[in-house]
């Protein structure tokens, strides 16, 4: 299983920009999809997750700005960002939980990350 992340980049504050990641392989379920985000020196830390059933969960930091969806039958998570601070620079992660086939548990998986730099 793999985790294609995009859409990261350079932006000034008040703008907005739109992570997409997108998993691919061995799937027979995800039970759910999302971001998170890291600073150097930080812990990475929850942004925003989605169940298959469409059930979210994310950090008050989020509310009002970001929205996150799914595309279940392209197995891919969005994450669209608006009124962007320079504090949301970070090295934003994709993270899904699937499972691989009926017989096995579910895995968790991350992407590489992408840049998300926020001029001010």
């Amino acid at each position: 299983v793999q985790l294609q992340a995009s859409g990261g980049g350079l932006v000034q504050a008040g703008g907005s920009l739109r992570l997409s990641c997108a998993a691919s392989g061995n799937i027979f379920s995800i039970l759910r999809m999302g971001w998170y985000r890291q600073v150097p020196g930080n812990q990475r830390e929850l942004v925003a997750t989605i169940s298959g059933g469409g059930m979210i969960n994310s950090a008050d930091f989020v509310k009002g700005r970001f929205t996150i969806s799914r595309d279940n039958a392209k197995n891919t998570v969005f994450l669209q960002m608006n009124s962007l601070k320079a504090e949301d620079t970070a090295v934003y992660y994709c993270n899904a939980l699937i499972v691989e086939s009926r017989y096995e548990k579910a895995r968790e998986y991350w992407g590489k990350g992408t840049q998300v730099t926020v001029s001010s």
